[in-house]
């Protein structure tokens, strides 16, 4: 069975493709779906561009026509959590799309997507990492050394680039993020469609914070780098 791998920019898809061998090139929508394999494993490598609705097209292709098993999302994120400093990797165990919601006294009041509180409310709120899946990526990165820490916790994801201190705050206050990026939520939204597992995979390339912009274009080779490392150890337990 193929595992299906996404990236979100050039920089994070760079170091996996370097590594992709026997490689056959497959042009859907937008997207090069790459298949070939990564240190023996059969996977099907695609660049699906920023932003959530990017991200569940590419999803829903590579679960659909490429019937992959698993998907990953490999990639960088801002940072919420300040414990956390850039080059550290967090795995998502739940994602929240921080952007979908109710809209009243001119804040989004976040809610699961789909759903609205007067037409089909629901308690819950994001997508859980399947536990078997989540338990043997904790056993394979047991003790394995990286420049930063592995961290597990909440992934936020939203249509924007965060950039502000003050929204930053707020977010890890409200939901809890350990970090925030563009494309994870719809990743696990899918791949639950589908019935398939998913696990999104990203390395600090900033702190979301205001020096965001800067911080990100010095730090995004690294911290794609470490994202696609964490990965290929990840490879057998997927």
């Amino acid at each position: 069975m193929t595992i299906g791998l996404i990236c979100a920019i050039p920089q994070e898809l760079a170091h996996l493709r370097a590594a992709l061998a026997d490689a056959h090139s497959e042009a859907a929508a937008h997207t090069v779906f790459d298949t070939g394999t990564i240190d023996g494993y059969d996977v099907v490598l695609a660049g699906s561009g920023m932003g959530k609705v990017n991200a569940a097209l590419v999803t829903t292709l590579l679960a659909d026509r490429f019937g992959c098993r698993t998907v990953v999302f490999s990639g960088v994120a801002g940072g919420l959590d300040p414990k956390l400093s850039i080059g550290d990797v967090v795995v998502a165990d739940l994602v929240i799309q921080h952007d979908a919601g109710v809209l009243e006294d001119e804040r989004v009041r976040t809610y699961q997507p789909g759903h609205a509180p007067i037409i089909n409310p629901t308690d819950r709120l994001g997508y859980p990492a399947d536990p078997e899946l989540l338990a043997r990526v904790k056993e394979r990165l047991a003790g394995i050394s990286v420049p930063g820490q592995i961290v597990y916790g909440t992934v936020l994801s939203g249509d924007q680039y965060l950039n502000c201190e003050t929204t930053r705050e707020r977010l890890r206050r409200e939901l809890g993020g350990q970090a925030i990026e563009m494309e994870g939520g719809a990743v696990a939204q899918v791949c639950e469609a589908f019935g398939i597992p998913w696990l999104v995979i990203r390395a600090l390339s900033d702190l979301a914070g205001g020096n965001a912009l800067f911080d990100f274009t010095t730090f995004v080779d690294q911290a794609a780098a470490a994202s696609a490392t964490i990965l290929r150890r990840l490879l057998p337990v997927l």
